[in-house]
């Protein structure tokens, strides 16, 4: 339209006077600010003026209008009317400027650019201003009204929901709770079957049970009556065994108490010089043979007649030997009576002839060869005198060692008994930790064990352990280590026979630093078998039987001697750990030292056991043990002395072993003798198992 581009040129001219360039805010009245000020600065057209003119005036003019004969002039006159003027600037806001921006709050850019400095300079601005306004008022009741009607309906809207979801939930309660009415109907209809059901099979179990109640009692009364039966003969036959084992035993005591007798007689061996080796020799055979019926009555619980009229035999037996054994000496003495009387007369005649003849030297009667003109070639029954003084020495020492640390097992102080608990732990623990293991490892025990014993601190059981502890601890520390020594040979090592070597091989290192342990270690072997001295210790007259066993070896409870399988087993296990011993020698040790016990000792041991009686099943197995553990050293240390030693054993020695020896304990025998053919078959005794190589150290 003509008019829409002449009224920009008009904002135009407006925008560049200097009353254009004035600012009006429409709401100053609010903000506070100056009047004057307001008043003096440049007016500027409205933020909504660019859009009025765009969009309203154009639909204004049209509807205003009649025709389009209408000319600018009458339009420019219309502006110009002065009923347009506001009369006051205060209450006409028209003259406030803002910043060019659409109605919903958007700064348009275009607008902006040529509306910002437009001036009003007519009335027709303050139409178009009061238009805004208008158009303003108009959008926001109408916004208002929308916003009221829509929330209206929103409210509307979620009262029907909320009506809906409440009907909704009755509804569910109502399935809800005929569901579960017709559960629990369901459910009680079958309960009640189900009880009914369960009483008419209770009352069929009770007629069952009562059924079987009566046919049970018999079978009770039955056995009952076979129970009592059996105790009573059970009774009778433990009665007749008690008898008969208090009469081996007393038998025993008897062929002990004969023994003795015999034993008494060793005086008249040198002073009528006989040979009464054979009736000690006997007398020992008789002896192992009534043990060894007692041995096997107790296995067998109780013994047989078989077995007391055997021991009676052999009781006899004894008796004879001892009538015998007293003949041969009445006989004896009277020889040696005459024997006297004779060399009396002798003596005379040559004091005589003496005095005939002075010149002539006195020549010295021959000795006396003794009634069989011949030397006794028996075996001995008895250890050396000078192994006896050795053995004593070690009992000795242990005993002195006990009553050195007495104050420290006795004390009743807490913190006494919490020193000795740890010390014990430090010094035993470390040895049942020694098995078949790598040798760093084996190596980490022997200097935990070398400092223990040296003084130092150790760890224990997470806490730091030394002898110095008590005055009295080095002693306790030496005589339990010891003995553990010795208890894992006769535990460990009898279960498990290639553990000697680690156990032996630390055991002689630490005996070579310190010899007292290795003293302590002989008395506890010592005493719990006696065969490692070797000797067989006597029975003496008043002597317990049980204290007896336990001197033999034997571990007695409740007056019952342990079984004759674990007494070998625990005797091999401590003989094979000192075979063990006396072979090994610390690796890390000072190589120039000798052996603190060495080989020979075992080529002593082998050579006094050969020289005694042997004993039933104890001296087969114990010379088999020995053998295989520490044949091969013997055998690189002896050579010659050694394979005649070796024959003497098969050609001498197996026949006295196979006489004492019953078809019961024949295998320990065999075992033996098979050992001993294979190797003077192979002309080599093969190394043990488990024994320590150079491999073993590397690892």
């Amino acid at each position: 339209m003509p008019s829409e581009g002449r009224c920009w040129e008009t904002l135009q001219a407006l925008r560049s006077s200097d009353k254009g360039r004035l600012s009006y805010h429409r709401d100053w009245p609010l903000r506070g600010e100056d009047i004057l000020e307001e008043c003096m600065s440049l007016p500027k057209l409205s933020a909504y003026s660019g859009w009025v003119v765009d969009h309203v005036l154009p639909h204004t003019e049209e509807n205003s209008l009649p025709s389009e004969t209408s000319t600018s002039s009458e339009s420019t006159s219309a502006l110009d009317q002065p009923s347009f003027v506001p009369k006051s600037p205060i209450r006409n806001p028209a003259f406030s400027t803002a910043s060019l921006t659409m109605p919903d709050g958007t700064k348009g850019k275009h607008e902006s650019q040529h509306m910002e400095s437009m001036l009003l300079q007519s009335s027709r601005g303050i139409k178009v201003e009061g238009c805004i306004r208008m158009y303003e008022l108009v959008h926001r009741m109408k916004g208002t009204e929308g916003l009221r009607q829509w929330q209206e309906e929103q409210e509307r809207k979620v009262r029907a929901l909320s009506e809906m979801a409440s009907e909704q939930l009755k509804r569910f309660d109502e399935r809800k709770e005929l569901k579960q009415h017709k559960e629990f109907q369901d459910l009680r209809d079958v309960m009640e079957k189900s009880t009914r059901e369960a009483l008419g099979h209770q009352e069929k179990l009770k007629a069952e049970h009562r059924h079987r109640a009566k046919i049970l009692n018999l079978k009770l009364r039955e056995a009952e009556q076979q129970r009592l039966k059996q105790v009573e003969q059970e009774r009778l036959r433990k009665e007749e065994g008690q008898i008969r084992l208090r009469s081996l035993y007393a038998l025993q005591e008897e062929m002990l108490h004969l023994n003795q007798q015999l034993d008494s007689s060793s005086h008249h061996k040198d002073l009528l010089k006989i040979d009464l080796s054979a009736f000690w020799t006997r007398g020992n055979q008789l002896c192992s043979l009534i043990s060894g019926i007692i041995r096997t009555a107790s296995e067998n619980d109780f013994p047989t007649a078989e077995d007391q009229a055997m021991a009676e035999q052999a009781l006899q037996e004894m008796q004879d030997l001892l009538t015998n054994l007293q003949q041969e000496i009445t006989r004896a003495c009277e020889d040696k009576r005459r024997q006297d009387e004779e060399e009396a007369v002798q003596v005379k005649q040559q004091e005589s002839q003496a005095q005939q003849r002075p010149e002539v030297q006195k020549e010295s009667p021959a000795p006396s060869q003794g009634p069989g003109g011949k030397q006794n070639e028996d075996l001995q029954l008895k250890v050396q005198d000078s192994t006896m003084q050795w053995y004593q020495q070690l009992q000795d020492a242990s005993s002195q060692c006990v009553l050195a640390f007495e104050g420290l097992t006795s004390s009743k102080d807490s913190q006494t008994k919490k020193i000795k608990m740890d010390l014990q732990k430090a010094a035993t623990i470390p040895v049942s930790q020694i098995s078949t293991i790598a040798g760093s490892k084996l190596k980490e025990i022997f200097d935990k064990i070398h400092s223990l014993l040296s003084g130092k601190p150790v760890q224990s059981a997470g806490r730091s352990v030394s002898v110095t502890l008590n005055p009295q601890g080095l002693d306790f520390v030496q005589y339990k280590l010891a003995e553990k020594f010795v208890k894992q040979g006769e535990e460990e090592v009898a279960s498990h026979h290639e553990a000697a070597f680690p156990i032996a091989v630390v055991a002689s290192g630490i005996w070579e630093l310190h010899p007292r342990v290795g003293d302590l270690i002989l008395a506890h072997l010592h005493k719990k078998c006696p065969y490692s001295v070797p000797f067989y210790p006597p029975f003496k007259e008043g002597m317990a039987l049980e204290d007896y066993q336990r001197m033999l070896g034997y571990q007695v409870k409740d007056s019952k001697m342990e079984q004759q399988d674990n007494f070998l087993k625990r005797m091999s296990g401590m003989i094979r750990l000192y075979a063990a011993i006396i072979q090994l020698r610390w690796p890390y040790g000072n190589r120039q030292e000798i052996h603190p016990h060495g080989l020979n000792h075992g080529w002593r041991w082998l050579a006094q056991i050969l020289n005694m009686e042997p004993l039933s099943d104890v001296t087969a197995t114990l010379l088999f043990d020995f053998l295989e553990v520490c044949g091969n050293a013997l055998m690189k240390q002896y050579q010659v002395q050694f394979w005649k030693m070796l024959l003497l054993i098969k050609e001498d020695y197996f026949p006295r072993i196979e006489a004492i020896t019953s078809s019961g304990q024949m295998g320990s025998f065999i075992r033996l003798k098979q050992f001993l053919e294979k190797c003077l078959q192979r002309k080599e005794i093969p190394l043990p198992k488990g024994f320590l190589t150079s491999s073993f150290w590397r690892s």
